[in-house]
């Protein structure tokens, strides 16, 4: 009795080794398989978060984004700048995903953006490529309709893109790309876009800015007189400074006054037209900053 006693216990004792040794190795097995997994669902996304900074997507929607922002700027036209919005082209070159943001889903890329005017117009100066280095995030739209585009360090392209007037004469047609995002040329009238942009003028003593042009005397003062797209800008200004007062704070008032005053003083340091039509766009910039609170103090 005695004997069989010790003789079941050694089976079972045997029997219990083999669960654990079957166990173990299962175990093993299986926390390997998802490590191997878990790799392969990691690069997939980051192919994936990749692709998403250098997709024609991203590509359009961070065009959009360019035209909407220089249409507010301009404080009108933003129905122009979205029909000309389809014909520009966009080109990115040396995208990189920078980081992710696993909270958020946030994709943030980097990159060489230049713009491609349609033809028929070009901002002042009469450029018609814009560049600039630019700094971008790729997200899901918080109602889940797809992705939306948050864009940084774009003002090179943005103020300039305000400024956006017809040109008197398209180029040749066949300097133009058969084809531009889908948009055959043959959706230009004569080769110019059809939108209520202001046309660009020649230079003449008949421009119109917010004041009087017969005490015209600093370099700004002449040059804004004798140009009719930069009267324009300097209307602009004057009526979005004038809305500013009336809304403003007494605090608010009198940051409107000082940097009113460093804005002319820098106006009529610049070289050209086009670094005064920068100055213009930033000044309504400034004073939309000011009146929501956003601007600080130069230091």
């Amino acid at each position: 009795m005695r004997r069989l006693n010790w003789t079941t216990i050694a089976l079972i004792g045997g029997l219990v080794l083999l669960v654990l040794v079957v166990a173990y190795f299962a175990t093993r097995g299986n926390d390997d398989q998802d490590k191997l997994t878990n790799s392969r669902t990691s690069m997939a996304n980051g192919a994936t978060n990749e692709k998403a900074c250098a997709s024609k997507a991203t590509y359009d929607l961070i065009k959009r984004e360019l035209f909407r922002r220089a249409a507010q700027l301009r404080g009108s036209d933003q129905a122009a700048y979205d029909r000309l919005s389809a014909y520009a082209v966009v080109r990115m070159e040396n995208p990189v995903m920078e980081s992710e943001d696993q909270s958020t889903h946030a994709v943030n890329c980097s990159g060489s953006l230049s713009l491609d005017l349609p033809p028929g117009v070009a901002v002042v100066g009469g450029r018609r490529t814009l560049s600039s280095d630019v700094d971008y995030s790729v997200q899901p739209a918080a109602d889940g309709s797809g992705s939306v585009v948050l864009l940084r360090n774009a003002d090179a392209i943005i103020t300039p893109l305000a400024t956006l007037s017809r040109v008197a004469q398209a180029p040749p047609a066949s300097s133009a790309p058969a084809e531009q995002n889908g948009i055959a040329p043959q959706a230009l009238s004569g080769g110019a876009i059809q939108t209520p942009l202001p046309p660009a003028a020649p230079q003449t003593p008949t421009a119109r800015p917010s004041s009087g042009c017969a005490n015209a005397r600093s370099r700004g003062e002449i040059a804004v007189c004798g140009d009719s797209t930069l009267a324009a800008l300097d209307r602009d200004m004057s009526i979005e400074y004038g809305r500013a007062v009336g809304v403003a704070t007494p605090e608010q008032r009198d940051q409107l006054r000082q940097t009113a005053q460093r804005f002319y003083a820098y106006r009529d340091r610049c070289p050209d037209r086009q670094c005064m039509a920068a100055a213009y766009a930033g000044r309504v910039r400034e004073i939309r900053d000011i009146i929501e609170g956003r601007w600080q103090a130069p230091r």
